[in-house]
């Protein structure tokens, strides 16, 4: 049995009831699911893994955790970090060892962005062992921050209002994709990282440019809460609270405006019908 220290336990209990909180909402987790954790070597993923053990302790539904690891082959990427924390813990795991890192290298000219295909290529494998582990859930570890940066980097580059779901259905229907960190805060999982002494895989392994925009836009959250404190919350609480009548989006305004008239059609009394006798 771990001991942690009263820091520990009281981050432990505010991170087990936000992650609760989001599975209980979109109802990531059911009775007799096999959860894959998809798990990197970063803070991130070690919380979440850490989390679901404490929570399916407690959880009044039984399901099973398999903790996964794509090594993509990246240079310098230590290979027995993983398999010792994992084996210590007594947590099944499987490590899938595939050199994407080498075909994206090949494939992408020198200086361009290598994140979208290197997203692809992960995604297909995760999906592929999802459905040789038997997996139910694939849950990922991205948190509150990552889903107010991925909306606004959409919002300002790409011209979309979108971020990542807590709850996705892949577009063939086969695989269910969770992020049951979608409620927590990025400097919560920092810190519960090292009080509980995760050994942390650095995220600088494939040598090629860093997310520029997604840093900058980082920083420019960080300064707009330091400016206008509530900002962050503010922006997360708007992801949950969507008025498409106000938006500018024609086609979900057709939508929206036949669902309205087909709901006023079928409520409209048929005089012709003969009521039943009382």
């Amino acid at each position: 049995m771990e001991r942690l220290s009263e820091e520990a336990k009281g981050l432990q209990t505010r991170l087990c009831r936000r992650v609760g909180q989001a599975i209980a909402d979109y109802t990531m987790i059911e009775h007799g699911d096999k959860v894959m954790v998809c798990l990197s070597g970063g803070k991130d993923s070690y919380g979440l893994l850490d989390i679901l053990l404490v929570l399916r302790k407690r959880a009044p539904v039984h399901f099973d955790l398999v903790a996964v690891n794509l090594d993509q082959g990246q240079p310098g990427f230590p290979e027995h970090v993983l398999p010792d924390y994992l084996t210590r813990r007594g947590i099944p795991f499987h490590i899938e060892r595939r050199d994407t890192y080498s075909l994206v290298k090949r494939l992408i000219p020198e200086g361009d962005t290598m994140c979208s295909l290197c997203s692809r290529l992960r995604r297909g494998h995760l999906y592929r062992l999802a459905d040789e582990l038997g997996a139910t859930k694939i849950a990922l570890g991205h948190h509150r921050d990552d889903l107010i940066e991925t909306f606004v980097l959409n919002l300002f580059f790409n011209g979309k209002l979108r971020t990542m779901p807590p709850k996705l259905l892949s577009d063939d229907g086969r695989h269910v994709v969770i992020r049951p960190l979608a409620y927590v805060e990025e400097e919560d999982l920092a810190r519960y990282a090292s009080l509980r002494g995760f050994p942390i895989i650095p995220c600088r392994l494939c040598g090629s440019q860093a997310d520029l925009k997604r840093q900058e836009v980082k920083a420019l959250l960080r300064e707009w809460e330091h400016r206008f404190p509530g900002c962050a919350n503010s922006l997360f609480a708007a992801l949950a609270n969507v008025l498409p009548e106000h938006l500018l989006d024609r086609q979900l305004m057709e939508r929206l405006q036949r669902g309205r008239h087909e709901t006023s059609s079928s409520s409209v009394p048929d005089h012709g019908a003969q009521n039943p006798p009382l």
